[in-house]
């Protein structure tokens, strides 16, 4: 059964685009599910991008959400530590070498479907990501926010677009700074030259703001652990922004120019664990966020893995 809206276009949204103007009265719903509604003006379908004028009639049929959410496909392969749930949310520990969400090439062993195994989640991320409003790369560990109910799932979207939340995570790189702390920014697009990348560009892509704070260095291997705040959440931004300002990540596969410095590794050790290690040492450590439905302030923290826990240990030797 549709659900059908009318509105009429008032004097101060004249010349806004459709959906931008669709976002203003149905709040309730994200720009994405917009787009996704059957909109009509005077009677004729419109496109999202154009233009609203004074007056015109525009109606919106929205369809039902389709719930199944891919239950036919659940794991139940990881030992999910779970760190927070209600009847909106819930917070798990994502491990390293985890995918979140079903995708070509990985199809089963998610952190989704592991999550549909034990509790449901929002329908409104579609029916490969339900409950997702956020998204840590395969290799990175650490905390992921799931959205339960559509309402948590809304008013998610909205904290992550705005960048309302508190991000911070622990990198160990290559590399010694002269300087305890500092803010990069740059603007950060897909690479003409390999789109699997992400890369800073002097114009267009996305504006991109990480804080990076000093934690401890070992000068002896040239290694130093950073403590990255996300002012902003661009695809890749924490391993693209230190890279480019000369302190890859270690074990970064991707961003990590990790070849042309082992000739530089004395400790057999630290040379060992580079060359036989797989994913980079990116922890998502501290989640900060108002819920959602309730108005509470959260705040999650989890320990850092025993891999980079190993790391640290190598390198205090």
């Amino acid at each position: 059964m549709f659900e059908i809206h009318e509105f009429i276009v008032p004097q101060e949204s004249a010349g806004l685009r459709v959906d931008k103007f669709l976002v203003n009265v149905l709040p309730e719903y994200s720009r994405s599910e917009i787009q996704r509604f059957s909109v009509l003006r005077a009677g004729a379908p419109v496109k999202f991008s154009e233009k609203v004028k004074f007056g015109d009639k525009i109606t919106v049929e929205i369809s039902p959400i389709d719930t199944d959410v891919a239950t036919d496909n659940i794991s139940d392969d990881l030992d999910l530590e779970i760190l927070y749930q209600d009847d909106d949310i819930i917070v798990v520990n994502k491990p390293r070498g985890v995918v979140m969400y079903p995708s070509a090439g990985n199809k089963t062993g998610t952190l989704v479907q592991n999550v549909l195994s034990y509790t449901h989640l929002s329908a409104l991320g579609g029916v490969t990501r339900p409950g997702v409003v956020h998204r840590l790369d395969k290799d990175t560990s650490g905390v992921v926010v799931l959205a339960k109910s559509d309402a948590a799932y809304r008013g998610l979207v909205k904290i992550f677009s705005t960048h309302d939340l508190t991000r911070k995570y622990v990198a160990f790189v290559w590399g010694v700074p002269n300087w305890t702390g500092a803010d990069i920014t740059g603007n950060i697009a897909r690479s003409s030259r390999n789109r699997q990348k992400m890369t800073m560009v002097k114009s267009g892509g996305k504006e991109a703001h990480t804080k990076v704070e000093v934690l401890d260095v070992w000068s002896n291997v040239g290694v130093s652990e950073f403590r990255c705040t996300l002012l902003t959440g661009r695809t890749h931004q924490i391993r693209v922004h230190l890279s480019a300002h000369g302190f890859p990540v270690l074990c970064d596969p991707v961003y990590g120019h990790g070849a042309s410095r082992l000739g530089s590794v004395r400790d057999a050790d630290l040379l060992e664990f580079i060359r036989t290690h797989s994913g980079q040492m990116l922890h998502a450590q501290i989640l900060e966020f108002v819920h959602p439905v309730t108005g509470q302030q959260m705040k999650f923290k989890t320990d850092l893995p025993d891999d980079m826990l190993e790391l640290r240990a190598i390198l205090d030797n």
